[in-house]
């Protein structure tokens, strides 16, 4: 009997696309979930609790492989390092993690909370995997549908994304977790680069609105890292090819 692949945030966006993957391939899983879950064939759910420390010894007891998905909007980092203080203790032999592209150079909380995390994973002593990924379509698209809803759009100038598809981001991440550890591998991003003056037009044409739209400029260190592309990453190797528009025209209604 092979032990378990554990996922943390096996029911997320991207938990949720990727542990078929693996169950597919013959692997019996382990999810952390702070909430119950009834069994499934080949997933067995465990509750934890990854900030606060509490459950997660028994979670990583007997395993060998480590998927990290689990992340929120603070307490990444120590999360983190409470998770590969446990599998460091269990003899985990290969912990994936899946980061943002920017991480070590957006002067952003948000980036530099996955940065404290990657030297977390990176620094555990742990053979192990990283992956940066641009933002997946699905959040670009709660982000431009919150700004829709407002009867005047601003649009913040040099604010640039290189959206990629969830399914596409949860293929490369069962690859990684079912290959050798390979420390940070190629970024992974969409196939173009679009600013929020095309992201916002074609979501309000795809919903068969009209709003007046308002130019801004993000200030400070932020907007001029936006500016720069720190978030963006043209070079990488790994490149997805379903498109904003092609998202759109199946995830969003006009009716």
């Amino acid at each position: 009997m092979t032990s378990p692949i554990l996922v943390t945030g096996g029911t997320g966006l991207l938990g949720r696309l990727v542990t078929p993957l693996l169950r597919d391939a013959g692997h019996d899983l382990r999810v952390l979930s702070r909430h119950h879950h009834e069994a499934e064939s080949g997933i067995e759910y465990v509750n934890c609790d990854l900030l606060k420390g509490e459950g997660i010894d028994p979670a990583v007891d007997g395993v060998e492989t480590l998927l990290h998905l689990a992340g929120g909007t603070k307490g990444d980092a120590e999360a983190t390092q409470n998770l590969t203080r446990a599998a460091s203790r269990a003899g985990v032999k290969h912990i994936i993690y899946i980061s943002v592209i920017g991480a070590d150079k957006m002067p952003l909380g948000y980036f530099k909370m996955k940065y404290g995390a990657e030297k977390a994973v990176s620094e555990s002593g742990l053979p192990w995997t990283t992956i940066r990924a641009a933002q997946v379509h699905d959040l670009v698209l709660k982000i431009v549908g919150g700004m829709a809803k407002m009867p005047v759009v601003p649009i913040p100038g040099g604010l640039r994304f290189q959206p990629v598809d969830a399914a596409e981001v949860s293929t490369r991440l069962a690859e990684l977790t079912l290959g050798k550890p390979a420390g940070l591998v190629p970024d992974i991003a969409g196939p173009k680069v679009y600013g929020m003056n095309e992201l916002v037009p074609a979501y309000l044409q795809a919903r068969g609105k009209k709003r007046m739209k308002m130019p801004v400029r993000v200030p400070g260190k932020a907007g001029k890292a936006y500016r720069a592309g720190e978030n963006l990453n043209l070079d990488t190797a790994e490149v997805g090819k379903r498109t904003w528009e092609d998202f759109l025209t199946e995830r969003v209604s006009t009716s």
